[in-house]
């Protein structure tokens, strides 16, 4: 399907319980109500504007620019036509127990006309509501119900039914100023009120300046830095503390390709790694929040640990494909849900381990719960830690003994035991075991001595961008001879655009297709180079990398360095705690 929007056409904006993104164009394609993982009711980006969108823009030519409102993630697009300028400010508002969408449209100068449309369909795009008009509160509001879900519109120049789409066009002079309120509900309840529309928006942003402004962060980089952990800020389920990958599903990491997955779940790995972000910049706002929902997720038996869930914790989430929707760019299928939930991966309870272990070292001491918790779970691992697993990708191809996966867990029972050492009761023996064991393991079959580097998995000589995490996760140190053997394997095997990928697609993935150079990787390219003294090629790379965002500062999954192009989820946790930690890790090299 031709002409989809760049990906890097869109702005996030979200209320800490779902998020909508907003293009260039002031179209709305997609959102998802009233959570991350809720159908979407605006679900254009994987279709077209038939499967829902909320467009007001200008009818003819424009030069629209945007930018987010100081210290938040309000989003303000500046539309300029020949005959004026008029902004649209877009915001949900946070803080008050709805789901909201909030427009306000100003008149700068001149006279501006533009063009709303509205396409509402519930169920990924695939069901039509039924629309009335009616009065509530002394005005008109346009109301659509499908089963449970009820959409309120009210407000300014209400659009009208046209077709099967609702729609109008309207002028707006200089000083003259519009509110649209769209608000979720569900069906069966009263009509919800007005939201008091400009005093909602003022609190969102200033209350998120306030946090913000809690930010110590005083290095190179801090814009990004700033926007950044406004993102994962976002992508934190303020309700129950759950941390999500990203807030779209199947955008494709090859055009047209099959390589598309469903990141509006909570993975363990990628929840810790943004704590541990926010750590980095002396954010600690709310991480007990984050381990308490680590607790209740994975409650029970510690086999049963899963590397995702729901953002409330939910382990339902079988994977299935849309078949009504042709994807972003014809790349299909879409789907919901996610298979690797089922995957094991050996690494996830060390990166959990660690975030864990730094929670100590700030003074969030474990309670009585979260240590008996992790001394299951070690124990649990003590039984198949010799077994191989999917790894840190999640291969969809046969479990191998990847040595990211055997690092990771040298460092669980390497936590484990410190926590002991450090006053938590249990008896360590057959942990030390397990970890001297591992580091063994990993030096030597982990090891490639014909290339000189470390490798992929023990049954190959191919190297992965996981590597570069040896130093960071402690089982070797960056200037260790074998290490920088391995940085250099990396650069001659896996850059592309100077920016490398996570591995060559040659199987072990069990996927047809290629992918782009993955962002997080690069950010991890720039913390090995910090770590290992060569700090000019940690900033040339990083200044690439910072420049590769959107113009409000976003990143996807991927990003093909020719055409500046991004691809797969966006935006993603990922490349946004890569791009805060790189920084820190710059920091930190820059003061010696």
């Amino acid at each position: 399907m031709p002409d989809a929007t760049p990906i890097e056409d869109y702005a996030l904006i979200g209320d800490r319980t779902t998020a909508a993104l907003v293009g260039r164009d002031g179209s709305i394609d997609w959102l998802c109500l009233p959570h991350f993982d809720s159908p979407a009711c605006f679900a254009a980006l994987l279709g077209d504007r038939k499967h829902g969108h909320w467009r007001i823009g200008p009818t003819g030519e424009a030069s629209s620019t945007r930018r987010y409102l100081p210290g938040s993630l309000v989003l303000e697009t500046t539309h300029e036509t020949a005959s004026g300028t008029v902004t649209v400010t877009d915001a949900m508002p946070t803080g008050d127990e709805r789901a909201d969408v909030v427009r306000i449209i100003e008149g700068v100068d001149g006279e501006v006309e533009l063009e709303q449309e509205l396409v509402v369909r519930f169920g990924y795009g695939k069901v039509p509501p039924w629309f009335r008009r009616t009065r509530d509160h002394d005005e008109d509001v346009l109301v659509a119900i499908a089963g449970p879900d009820r959409l309120v519109l009210r407000g300014d120049a209400l659009p009208r039914a046209d077709g099967h789409r609702h729609r109008s066009t309207f002028a707006v002079r200089a000083g003259e100023r519009l509110v649209l309120d769209l608000c979720w509900q569900h069906s069966w309840l009263p009509i919800a009120g007005p939201v008091g529309e400009t005093e909602i928006v003022e609190t969102t942003i200033s209350e998120s300046a306030e946090w913000l402004a809690e930010l110590d962060y005083e290095g190179p980089y801090l814009e990004a830095v700033q926007t950044s952990v406004l993102v994962l800020r976002a992508l934190t389920d303020d309700a129950t503390g759950g941390i999500i990958a990203a807030p779209t599903t199947s955008l494709p990491e090859d055009p047209g390709g099959e390589r598309n997955w469903d990141y509006r779940f909570t993975w363990l790995r990628d929840a810790s790694l943004t704590v541990d972000a926010m750590l980095a910049v002396q954010l600690s706002e709310k991480v007990a929040l984050w381990r308490n929902w680590l607790l209740r997720a994975i409650a029970g038996d510690p086999q049963d640990m899963r590397i995702m869930y729901r953002r409330d914790g939910g382990r339902e989430l079988i994977e299935r494909e849309l078949d009504h929707l042709p994807g972003y760019g014809g790349a299909a299928p879409v789907r919901i849900g996610n298979g690797a939930a089922d995957q094991r991966q050996h690494d996830v309870l060390g990166q959990v381990m660690l975030t864990l272990q730094r929670l100590r070292a700030i003074g969030l001491d474990d309670t009585h719960d979260s240590w008996h918790m992790q001394r299951a779970l070690l124990n649990e691992l003590a039984t198949h830690w010799h077994e191989p697993d999917q790894g840190l990708w999640e291969m969809r191809g046969e479990p191998q003994f990847f040595t990211h996966s055997r690092a990771m867990m040298w460092a669980a029972f390497d936590c484990g035991v410190r926590a002991i050492e450090e006053g938590c009761d249990g008896d360590p023996t057959r942990w030390i075991e397990l970890r001297d064991a591992l580091r063994e393991e990993v030096l030597t079959r982990g090891f490639d001595e014909s290339t000189g580097s470390f490798r992929q998995h023990y049954g190959t000589s191919e190297v992965d961008a996981s590597l570069l995490q040896l130093p960071t996760i402690g089982i070797v140190e960056a200037t260790d001879p074998r290490f920088l053997g391995t940085i250099e394997r990396i650069e001659q095997d896996l850059l592309i655009g100077g920016i490398p990928l996570r591995y060559r697609t040659t199987g072990v993935d069990g996927l047809a297709g290629n992918e782009h150079p993955f962002v997080l990787c690069g950010f991890w390219l720039v913390i090995a180079y910090a770590q290992a003294g060569r700090l000019d090629e940690a900033t040339d790379l990083m200044d690439r990398l910072v420049a590769m965002r959107n113009d409000v500062g976003l990143l996807a999954e991927e990003v093909d360095p020719e055409t500046g192009h991004h691809w797969g989820n966006f935006p993603q946790a990922f490349s946004h705690l890569g791009l805060v930690l790189a920084a820190t890790e710059i920091a930190k090299a820059q003061r010696g």
